[in-house]
């Protein structure tokens, strides 16, 4: 199903709707990722981003313990549509990657490069954008659906508690993937002449 590179960008959409299955196995979703952090570009070659996979149980407890936080969070009488969000958007799925920063590695450049301290944690996050693009990307052109979260700052501590995470990691998203159950919605595009302007 491997489409050409600008064939994978204009296919590539959020999957709200996932199921717990995969047309691939998870050897080729750790292939995938493996390639993705070895190839994709970082600012002076800083490679800051670092991912864990969750697939079965482990992906499973992740939103497990996202809804324990969220519920003492959450008024009560909204607490079931988050719940159901969480259930059948991302828990339902087959796995979800964490993508980090390595906070070590930006304090590292920081102090090497004092004249371009305040861009560094800038570039982490672009670093970490380029990385989350391929892979979706890449998981999406093998038929899975993948959505992009944010729950941290929230779920931080007890997903470093749980998966030994380092204390410089600093979790930047979560991505749950699965079999796409549905269609996901008709893309609306703005302008593109009010987006993109060439000078000749």
């Amino acid at each position: 199903m491997e489409r050409t590179f600008k064939q994978a960008l204009e296919s590539r959409r959020t999957f709200y709707a996932i199921g717990n299955e995969s047309p691939v196995s998870d050897d080729k979703i750790e292939e995938v990722v493996k390639f993705a952090v070895k190839n994709v570009p970082s600012a002076f070659n800083s490679q800051s981003t670092r991912v864990v996979v969750l697939l079965g149980e482990n992906h499973k407890r992740l939103w497990n313990i996202t809804k324990d936080i969220l519920r003492n969070i959450v008024p009560a009488d909204a607490f079931k549509g988050t719940e159901n969000k969480i259930d059948n958007c991302f828990l339902s799925g087959h796995g979800t990657i964490l993508f980090f920063e390595d906070q070590n590695v930006v304090k590292g450049l920081q102090n090497s490069y004092p004249s371009y301290a305040d861009n560094f944690p800038v570039w982490s996050q672009q670093t970490s954008a380029m990385h989350q693009l391929a892979i979706w990307t890449m998981l999406e052109d093998l038929g899975l659906g993948v959505n992009l979260q944010h729950y941290n700052p929230l779920i931080d501590k007890d997903v470093a508690k749980e998966w030994s995470i380092p204390e410089s990691w600093k979790l930047i998203s979560e991505m749950p993937f699965g079999n796409p159950l549905s269609e996901p919605d008709v893309k609306q595009f703005s302008s593109i002449e009010d987006r993109v302007k060439v000078f000749k």
